[in-house]
């Protein structure tokens, strides 16, 4: 495996706030966004960049649940003042342009096509879009420069804290029947390269596996979950919750839903609260498969293991 690379990140708050106008770019990348909340619109349609060419997001909540729309222009400022000021559900805004305004309509819009696209298959926000635009003819060259220019916008877009193309399904390996899904009795070893966990509630009838592999902590395809999210509604996992029905990551199959794909979450206990369907202390839900320690215990001694020790 080759060594990760890394990036180099400049962010820069035009009025000193962390919740205003924020611009953001990639060292030796022509591309340039401006975040901004809607309070700020007047202040961030004057600035130059809101008059080219470019791709926009608008973002917000509607009924409960985020909400975006993705828009396109030869000048984003005066598409946003004519049509989308008209949205209510909007709270921020980003434009995404290029440097010396070196994006053409052409461009833009197959931009707008390939992040609604995206965006759509992740199903992580719904879209106000109602409809998929098709990609314009480019030239084989222009399709290169817009994918390379679209690989760094991903980069750039949360670290503005845009996570709406974040895909943390994993599809890597084909979707394994429930039954496959190792109990603490028959730990089954993975071609992941990482250390395997497993949850099991004999209560409920659910059975879940998971690796820690590349600081991703992967909830298997095939494992199971509860139906329905059973603690209190304003939890940070009961959106994720949704978040997995919604996009068909978590599917109803019988008494029990299942994961259809494998999937990356940010922590054990958010992986635990989705297989339990409610708030679950992923330290303990979690053992290893090898020798049934509690993932804070597995943790702990990787911690106290000498560097280049295993554990």
């Amino acid at each position: 495996m080759s060594p990760a690379v890394g990036w180099s990140l400049e962010l820069y708050y035009i009025d000193g706030r962390p919740d205003g106008m924020v611009t953001a770019e990639l060292f030796n990348w022509t591309g340039h966004v401006l975040m901004f909340p809607r309070t700020q619109l007047s202040a961030a349609l004057a600035r130059g960049e809101a008059s080219y060419a470019g791709v926009y997001l608008l973002l917000g909540d509607q009924n409960g649940e985020p909400f975006a729309y993705i828009g396109e222009g030869e000048d984003i400022g005066a598409r946003i003042r004519q049509h989308d000021v008209r949205k209510e559900w909007w709270t921020n805004a980003v434009l995404v342009t290029a440097s010396a305004n070196k994006l053409n309509k052409a461009h833009v819009r197959y931009l707008e096509a390939r992040m609604i696209a995206l965006a759509k298959g992740i199903g992580h926000t719904p879209l106000d879009n109602l409809t998929a635009p098709v990609l314009p003819t480019l030239s084989e060259a222009d399709i290169s420069k817009m994918e390379a220019f679209l690989e760094n916008l991903l980069i750039v877009l949360p670290a503005v804290r845009v996570d709406m193309f974040i895909q943390r399904a994993r599809s890597s390996r084909p979707s394994a029947p429930a039954a496959s899904i190792p109990s603490l009795a028959q730990p089954q070893q993975t071609d992941e390269g990482g250390t395997r966990f497993v949850m099991e509630s004999r209560k409920h009838g659910l059975r879940a596996s998971a690796v820690l592999t590349d600081g991703e902590f992967v909830v298997g395809a095939g494992s199971t979950a509860k139906c329905e999210w059973t603690g209190l509604d304003h939890h940070t996992y009961a959106s994720l919750y949704a978040e997995l029905r919604r996009s068909g990551v978590l599917a109803e199959q019988g008494t029990h839903c299942v994961f259809t794909q494998d999937y990356a979450f940010r922590s054990p206990s958010a992986a635990a609260a989705v297989v339990n369907g409610r708030a679950s202390n992923g330290q303990i839900d979690w053992r290893t498969a090898d020798s049934g320690l509690t993932y804070k215990d597995w943790e702990a001694r990787q911690v106290e293991a000498p560097e280049g020790a295993s554990a």
